[in-house]
């Protein structure tokens, strides 16, 4: 289905919130840093989005999972969230679960993924990246796709960093290694 063709139908929403366990059901808040308010903000934005009248179905696209570690739930390919919206898991760099931090060298194949998934369903109308991982995958969608593009930072990179060094927990090289800001907030600026 072409994008005109969904919008005569309603709009086509692509959520993209690569990081965490995402399941649509009894979400895992709080089991370490990458399972917080992000994921259930993204959750309920797109059971509220696939409500509006406008909206044809709302795909929140993340990543599929494969870990003995973690929930079989996060592997499966779809899950529905509630309506017309669901869970689009996509496979991407490793088959187990990583922290955020370690996920930067596979958004291109994200990307790559995502413009396939696209090509089987139909192009969305918008596409909403969350974070700064999913908004550097989101900018390079939206420019390859001449798709309309939101970002949703939910905290920024450079604050988060400034806040860290002032409070001296540790050595600006040490923040680096674990947080990987430099890749951040780069990823942040282009999706701003």
């Amino acid at each position: 289905m072409s994008s005109s063709e969904s919008q005569s139908k309603g709009y086509r929403i692509a959520l993209l919130s690569l990081h965490g366990l995402i399941r649509a059901h009894d979400p895992e808040l709080g089991r370490d840093a990458d399972t917080g308010g992000q994921i259930k903000y993204v959750l309920e934005l797109a059971a509220e989005l696939q409500k509006q009248p406008n909206v044809a179905d709302v795909e929140l696209i993340t990543r599929q999972v494969i870990d003995d570690r973690v929930d079989s739930a996060y592997s499966q390919l779809e899950e529905p969230i509630e309506g017309n919206a669901k869970i689009v898991r996509l496979p991407f760099g490793p088959k187990r679960y990583l922290r955020k931090e370690a996920l930067w060298p596979y958004i291109d194949i994200f990307v790559d993924r995502a413009i396939a998934h696209f090509r089987r369903v139909g192009l969305p109308d918008l596409i909403h990246g969350h974070y700064a991982d999913a908004g550097l995958a989101g900018a390079q969608l939206a420019r390859l796709l001449a798709i309309p593009y939101v970002f949703t930072g939910h905290s920024l990179g450079r604050v988060k960093q400034q806040r860290l060094i002032k409070g001296n927990e540790t050595s600006p090289s040490d923040l680096e290694q674990n947080y990987k800001f430099t890749t951040r907030v780069e990823a942040e600026e282009v999706a701003l």
